[in-house]
């Protein structure tokens, strides 16, 4: 198993704790994968999940939610495909952690907030 920085780690969790729901929430209907990224979030906060899939997925959500990276997020049509590649490989790694239950919570949460976005 690789080796992974746990500070690293402790600092994409801070970041991911504190914005991913702001972020996803601000961007739902801009994003086609908000079940991909939304389960690895509930995958990545499982205490059942390995520190080493913690550490992969916190720093591909932290990728999600900096505004910062190769392709900017307000560029329409392509600002989300960089964090798409990210996520895809970061799950591609991780793959059998991702379990249903993860994808079930995603999906719960997904229709709440699409719920709630058409009551407002």
């Amino acid at each position: 198993m690789a080796a992974f920085d746990a500070e690293k780690m402790q600092q994409d969790k801070k970041l991911v704790m504190r914005d991913f729901a702001q972020k996803l929430r601000g961007n739902l209907g801009k994003i086609p994968f908000a079940e991909d990224v939304t389960a690895s979030f509930y995958c990545a906060m499982d205490s059942k999940s390995p520190a080493f899939v913690k550490a992969v997925l916190f720093g591909a959500l932290a990728y999600f939610i900096l505004p910062t990276d190769v392709i900017p997020d307000f560029i329409a049509g392509l600002g989300f495909t960089d964090d798409a590649s990210v996520l895809a490989a970061a799950m591609a790694t991780v793959q059998k952690n991702i379990r249903d239950e993860h994808r079930d919570k995603a999906r719960s949460f997904l229709n709440k907030e699409k719920e709630t976005a058409g009551a407002d």
